[in-house]
């Protein structure tokens, strides 16, 4: 192989790579939705978690108002509280989630989280689904979940592309 062609095949290869990057982010309006991933959950489990983080860089608040994906019967906005007795309760955020004007929010696991309720099967590592955000001001916007290993803490799941 010569060296133009050498030079070729490693643009091409990180032309592939840029893509699968830039493939896990979505745009809808002023707002950012990225990484959304999720964990392996076990064959029993009828609960799942996603994650993502969302950047407004608009000038106005908008806010996730519902999540509707056919992996589930239903996906409800949760939020972790800790008790003044040290213990954790999650709690729906009935009227949605605001993202704050040039602001963002991160769903992560042990704070704000989608919760994929009545799972019609386990999510399996590798296999992504998919799932659509619905705004109050933006519209609706259809997004893929990564799922990553059951002990994932972000990274793993987040810039695994298969």
């Amino acid at each position: 192989m010569n060296m133009l062609s050498r030079f070729a095949a490693v643009l091409a290869l990180l032309m592939g790579f840029a893509s699968l990057a830039q493939a896990h982010e979505y745009e809808l309006g002023p707002l950012e939705i990225l990484h959304p991933w999720s964990r392996a959950t076990p064959g029993a489990a009828t609960v799942g978690g996603g994650y993502f983080t969302i950047e407004n860089k608009g000038d106005t608040p908008d806010r996730l108002v519902l999540v509707s994906s056919d992996i589930a019967e239903k996906v409800q906005i949760h939020e972790m509280a800790m008790s003044a007795d040290g213990m954790s309760s999650m709690k729906e955020l009935t009227d949605g989630l605001v993202v704050p004007a040039k602001g963002a929010v991160e769903l992560k696991p042990g704070a704000i989280h989608l919760m994929f309720i009545g799972l019609k099967h386990p999510l399996k590592e590798g296999e992504p689904f998919l799932a659509t955000l619905s705004f109050e001001k933006a519209g609706t916007v259809e997004v893929k979940f990564v799922v990553g290993p059951a002990g994932a803490a972000g990274g793993e799941a987040e810039h695994k592309h298969n």
